[in-house]
């Protein structure tokens, strides 16, 4: 996924801080603190500290490992079937190497900024786990049963905040909403039917995972059916473990810190949505592996179809399986770049009737990149997208926490969009930097709308990456 470093954020004298902060509106502010502007950019000061990076990967030193097969199989074992649904949806399924020979890894999830925030944890009947990435194995956190089998994505922000500094709540809340469509995806290929949830009370839930203190809770998967007997555990039996430190330093962000707590505010209920089905033409497993994303496009004359575009938007807006998915908060807008059959232009997409109403005619490569930070892959992509979220609605329906699932749908959608490019034969890109205000006046998007751009996307053919060099499970360990 493409980002730009993110400059500081903060409003012209701090005005921000001038909210009473007992409502529920304090998304406004962290909103409009982090948008990008020309302004913000050249005032930016941030740099990259390397020596402080963190450690992309966690682990709670001292608890029971369990090794899960590096190939796995669909034998009915508990096992073996973790492996697979964690092998098709959180694993490594590539490094990089850079030209100085340090080596790198990609995942079936994507992340902003190839940072990874997000941690997989799960309970079920005999035992509580964390997943350890980068050996392919789980860490038993406690023994005993532990319930119905269910996963619990986290994020640890600093990861994201090293970089992108304020604006990087955003980030993690996307990677969220893509982790939990490729878990779930996963999952469904593999015969099950899931839920996702995010409606619960963070404290108890950090409790009972025991995570550590840079991890917040922020989307549980429920395995409705589908998933094999697990054996046993008896008594429970607490192991925990000691996490790793990931940096040096912890550089606080305060605006972050904030939106956060302001997010842990439970307001309102939805209904479970229903399950939506895996798209019958994936492939799942071969797809999700093959998943990466792309640093740039080859733009020229090459070309995708209508009915290519068609299948990207059709999959794109099918229903999500959520307890904050009764409403579809994301509303999609493209720039028509080279789609055969259909001219050049920007275009609306209803899902209701599945209509793309012509709003500008002509060439958008320019102002597509523009509105990106000045990306050229915004522009050499054959279609990309502009996700404009409805936060006041979901404020209304949520308060605060709404933010959160306006983020997991805009993540959730850009992870189907990935997974469907790839199936048809060509790429895709997250783009998490954008013009905000400039992106909404384009768009025609009143400010009093109450709705916002949240995400940018991007598909086309991949520019070749001659820094992959493998795929091979064997290469898994990067401890």
């Amino acid at each position: 996924m493409c980002l730009w470093i993110a400059p500081p954020a903060f409003c012209a004298g701090g005005a921000w801080y001038n909210r009473q902060r007992g409502d529920t509106i304090i998304w406004h502010d962290y909103h409009a603190a982090t948008k990008h502007t020309p302004e913000s950019l050249r005032r930016s000061r941030h740099f990259l500290d390397w020596a402080n990076m963190p450690d992309p990967f966690r682990h709670y030193a001292g608890t029971p490992l369990i090794d899960l097969p590096a190939h796995p199989k669909q034998s009915g074992d508990w096992i073996d079937f973790l492996s697979g649904l964690l092998f098709y949806s959180a694993s490594i399924s590539a490094t990089k190497q850079t030209i100085s020979g340090q080596r790198y890894a990609l995942r079936v999830n994507p992340s902003s900024g190839n940072l990874h925030p997000t941690e997989f944890h799960l309970a079920c009947p005999n035992g509580l786990y964390h997943y350890r990435v980068s050996s392919h194995m789980l860490e038993q956190r406690a023994a005993g049963d532990y319930g119905a089998l269910r996963f619990l994505l986290t994020s640890i922000a600093w990861r994201e905040a090293w970089k992108y500094q304020s604006r990087a709540y955003r980030y993690c809340l996307h990677d969220v909403g893509h982790a939990w469509q490729s878990l779930a995806l996963a999952a469904q290929a593999m015969g099950c039917v899931t839920a996702a949830v995010g409606h619960f009370d963070d404290d108890d839930l950090a409790r009972f995972y025991g995570l550590a203190e840079d991890e917040w809770p922020m989307l549980e998967l429920k395995i409705r059916t589908g998933a094999p007997a697990f054996p046993y555990a008896g008594n429970r039996a607490w192991f925990g473990g000691t996490p790793n430190r990931l940096s040096a330093e912890v550089i606080r962000y305060p605006l972050i810190e904030e939106m956060q707590a302001a997010t842990k505010t439970l307001t309102g209920w939805q209904a479970e949505a229903p399950t939506a089905p895996v798209a019958a033409h994936l492939n799942y497993q071969e797809i999700a592996r093959r998943r990466r994303s792309a640093l740039d496009f080859r733009g020229g004359d090459q070309t995708i179809g209508l009915n290519q575009l068609l299948t990207l938007l059709s999959f794109a807006a099918s229903s999500l399986d959520a307890d904050f998915a009764a409403e579809q908060f994301i509303q999609l807008y493209l720039y028509d770049h080279r789609v055969r059959d259909l001219a050049p232009g920007l275009y609306r997409y209803w899902a209701d009737g599945t209509r793309l109403e012509l709003l500008k005619s002509g060439d958008q490569r320019v102002t597509a990149a523009a509105l990106s930070l000045g990306q050229d892959l915004a522009g050499n992509s054959c279609v990309t997208f502009s996700m404009l979220g409805n936060l006041e609605r979901a404020g209304e329906l949520h308060g605060d926490r709404g933010y959160r699932y306006v983020h997991y749908q805009a993540g959730a959608i850009g992870q189907r969009l990935y997974l469907a490019a790839e199936s048809q034969g060509f790429q895709s890109t997250g783009i998490g930097a954008f013009f905000d205000d400039s992106v909404q006046e384009y768009l025609g998007i009143a400010p009093e709308s109450g709705r916002h751009v949240v995400y940018h996307f991007a598909c086309g053919y991949a520019v070749e990456d001659n820094r992959l060099v493998t795929t091979d499970q064997e290469l898994l360990d990067l401890d």
